[in-house]
């Protein structure tokens, strides 16, 4: 095999990689030395903000197999036949530290799923759990900024994580999740997979329905203990990285099976809660699980900065038959997942490769922009309308249109008859084990008892009780003796 020659970022071969251009052998360097000041600017260059959430991720390629007709729900092409595959990427992540934390903590798991499609590609964006801490974008960055690390200490603090749940009820449900055996999952494969917001699907017919996402792992639940979750980060802080790479390199695939749960929309005005508060679930008697496909990963990503760092995913990438919901949190999203990559990758960042259309073709009049590669021909016009047979518009709406009335103005989402902050955490904490609510109460307990205002501690307890007495009454009771330890 013949040598390949190193060169420069102009292409011109590299002559000397081992020592900089001196005036003379004991000389100073020169300024002439382009190769050294190329590769020192690069250098000084090679990291790119990291996401404010959702920094620390691994990702995989794979694909998504159609298992069973969903095609009275959903006129989505590539959901449209039995049998039919298509290519996929996948981040998982976690959600409040920075790039350099550790994998086996407790939090939220994202869950970010990119289908290339060949009408275009459709991202699923959402976690492990399926349930949020608030129903309210506007309250999105005062949630991140009390979970994050504190501007002063420069640590996460209990006074800020359980001040901002202590007058935050809704995030009740949440806490009960996060803090349960389910709270540190063993891996990436080991563990289920959310759309938690409510979308859109509408059939060819003009039919609207709303749908959750529920991704089952085939591997089976696993997760670790708060013992075993800091004994694997003593060993291994990549450990969910280290476990997705092996296993696919092993050809042992992870797996999920898609269901759905699907409600005809004009059900939703009079469900007995609000069907688009993220948190809450669809109990299932209401709307069974129904299958949809399987989802395989098979294929490391040969870089990691070039194809996990850098996919950006979107909840507002849909495709024809695929919708939004009047889910607020989503409806907040929309924005905020596009507008954080276009800071972080540049206005082009859907031309990088893992970003980038593989099924569909890319036909618009966007140009220019920092790290543009696409351009057309000499004949384009970057206008519409035009006369030189440019794209144009189909006139097709992707999902059916949502009734909208009212006045303008800041509303609390619209009540319906048991809307309830409690209820659901309750429900949850009642379908526990006598273990797993012994371990819960000790998750709890340990967070908030390090609380220094009594007031916030009160409030959170008060929660508690208010999802259930014995719940409530065994937090305080907990509480108070790591307090007077």
């Amino acid at each position: 095999m013949s040598q390949r020659v190193l060169t420069t970022e102009s292409g011109a071969p590299v002559a000397d990689n081992q020592n900089s251009a001196t005036a003379g052998a004991g000389g100073p360097i020169l300024v002439q030395d382009q190769h050294l000041l190329e590769k020192l600017a690069r250098f000084n260059r090679e990291r790119i903000p990291e996401r404010v959430v959702h920094a620390r991720g691994s990702g995989a390629y794979g694909y998504f197999e159609v298992t069973d007709d969903v095609t009275g729900f959903t006129r989505a092409d590539f959901l449209s036949e039995v049998g039919r595959r298509t290519e996929t990427f996948i981040r998982f992540s976690t959600v409040a530290d920075s790039l350099g934390g550790a994998d086996a903590v407790r939090d939220p798991r994202g869950f970010a799923l990119k289908f290339y499609t060949n009408e275009g590609n459709y991202d699923l964006v959402g976690n492990n759990t399926p349930v949020f801490f608030i129903k309210d974008p506007v309250k999105f960055p005062d949630f991140i900024h009390s979970q994050k690390r504190d501007p002063f200490t420069g640590r996460q603090e209990p006074d800020n994580v359980w001040d901002f749940w202590a007058n935050s009820p809704e995030a009740t449900h949440q806490i009960t999740w996060l803090m349960g055996d389910r709270g540190i999952p063993a891996s990436y494969r080991h563990m289920h997979g959310f759309g938690s917001h409510t979308y859109q699907w509408t059939n060819a017919e003009g039919e609207a329905f709303f749908v959750k996402y529920h991704f089952k792992t085939n591997q089976g639940v696993r997760s670790l203990s708060a013992e075993q979750a800091a004994e694997q980060v003593g060993k291994d802080a990549n450990s969910h990285q280290t476990d997705l790479l092996q296993a696919i390199e092993r050809g042992v695939n992870p797996s999920w099976t898609l269901y759905v749960q699907i409600m005809p929309a004009a059900e939703a005005a009079d469900y007995r809660f609000n069907p688009f508060d993220v948190t809450k679930v669809w109990p299932h008697a209401d709307h069974p699980l129904r299958r949809v496909g399987r989802l395989v990963l098979d294929r490391n990503p040969d870089n990691v900065f070039a194809e996990v760092e850098q996919a950006a995913f979107s909840p507002n990438n849909f495709v024809p038959g695929i919708g939004p919901s009047p889910d607020k949190m989503l409806q907040g999203r929309l924005f905020a997942y596009a507008d954080a990559q276009r800071y972080r990758l540049g206005i082009n960042h859907t031309q990088l490769p893992v970003n980038a259309p593989k099924a569909a073709t890319v036909d618009n009049y966007g140009r220019d922009g920092l790290h543009a590669t696409r351009y057309g021909s000499r004949q384009d016009k970057n206008y519409e309308p035009n006369s030189y047979a440019g794209p144009a518009q189909t006139g097709q709406a992707l999902a059916a249109p949502l009734p909208v009335h009212g006045w303008t103005g800041t509303h609390e989402a619209p009540a319906h008859a048991k809307d309830d902050d409690f209820f659901q955490a309750g429900e949850l904490y009642r379908l526990m084990s006598a273990d797993e609510k012994d371990r819960l109460i000790a998750n709890i307990a340990g967070g908030l008892s390090q609380v220094t205002r009594d007031d916030v501690i009160e409030k959170n307890i008060a929660h508690f009780r208010a999802a259930d007495a014995d719940y409530g009454k065994r937090v305080e009771e907990a509480v108070r003796a790591l307090r007077e330890d």
